[in-house]
């Protein structure tokens, strides 16, 4: 492992992704730390993965929400015929495992959890973007269960039309498979999903899991509920999530604002329940976590 890169001294190595790494680093002069991501293009085909550095540079630097990451620099290296080699992305170092290697051990801390997540995706919301690939991987919690949504190298406006499908497959949306515009729907379908994922312990079919395109009547009567699998789950809950995974958009949550409040009333109504004990979860570590970027 580099000692350094840039300017920065290299504390440790904390992840890896396709074609990039990323560093928990230390500015010298300043002592502060951070997380570095590191992209090398080897390939030409590889410079989608810093045009998705690019991207999330762009949506993310303004962000001083305390649930979303944010990035303080870009640097690309080109040669003297100006052919671009490498990229580097300075961000928030964040406290946080993701929610694949940290799920929430209980239904109370599920709730907690996605409360914040639809309150950092509000605030990007706000601001005009959609991120376009919530998954486990990109919540991240500490022990303390403070909330960090990450990686924003999908993300586009609303109303965007992408050129291909982009996304995961368990918890990629309807519109997103079909390339039609991303909205607030679709962050509110992709939070459903891994929301699912949390309660129930494995993730829900999708259009692109179960390829039975357009048939959304179909599709939404083939889940299983929450409640189905896991009964202590409270109805609110349940069909909260189910709502919010519906194929059809307009049979979501309007905003993430409905979703935070329905998810405040799933918490008061497990919180009243008798048991003194809740509920423990286990989360399938299984899912498939792997970004699809398909050309068509």
């Amino acid at each position: 492992m580099a000692e350094k890169l840039l300017q920065y001294d290299v504390i440790e190595r904390l992840g890896e992704g396709a074609k990039s790494f990323i560093y928990a680093v230390q500015d010298p002069t300043t002592g502060r730390k951070y997380a570095l991501k590191h992209v090398t293009r080897v390939e030409p085909k590889d410079i989608r993965f810093i045009e998705q550095m690019e991207t999330e540079y762009e949506v993310s630097k303004n962000f001083t929400h305390p649930n979303l990451r944010r990035t303080f620099e870009l640097k690309i290296n080109k040669t003297l015929l100006m052919k671009v080699t490498e990229a580097f992305l300075l961000m928030e170092l964040v406290d946080g495992k993701p929610l694949e290697v940290r799920p929430p051990a209980t239904l109370l801390e599920a709730i907690d959890t996605f409360i914040n997540a639809a309150k950092g995706l509000k605030a990007m919301h706000a601001m005009g973007y959609i991120h376009c690939d919530i998954k486990p991987n990109n919540i991240l919690r500490n022990p303390k269960g403070e909330v960090k949504v990450i990686d924003f190298g999908q993300s586009a406006k609303i109303g965007t039309v992408k050129e291909r499908i982009q996304g995961t497959p368990d918890y990629i949306a309807p519109e997103q498979v079909m390339r039609k515009p991303v909205e607030i729907q679709t962050d509110i379908y992709n939070l459903g999903a891994t929301l699912y994922w949390a309660v129930v312990g494995k993730p829900s079919p999708t259009l692109y899991t179960v390829k039975k395109g357009e048939n959304s009547f179909l599709m939404d009567t083939m889940l299983e509920t929450p409640q189905q699998l896991k009964p202590e789950t409270p109805t609110a809950l349940s069909n909260l999530i189910m709502e919010m995974i519906a194929t059809r958009k307009e049979r979501r949550p309007a905003n993430m604002d409905e979703v935070e409040t329905r998810l405040e009333l799933a918490k008061h109504v497990l919180s009243k329940q008798s048991s003194a004990t809740p509920p423990a979860l286990a989360a399938d570590s299984k899912a498939d976590l792997t970004d699809i970027d398909i050309a068509e």
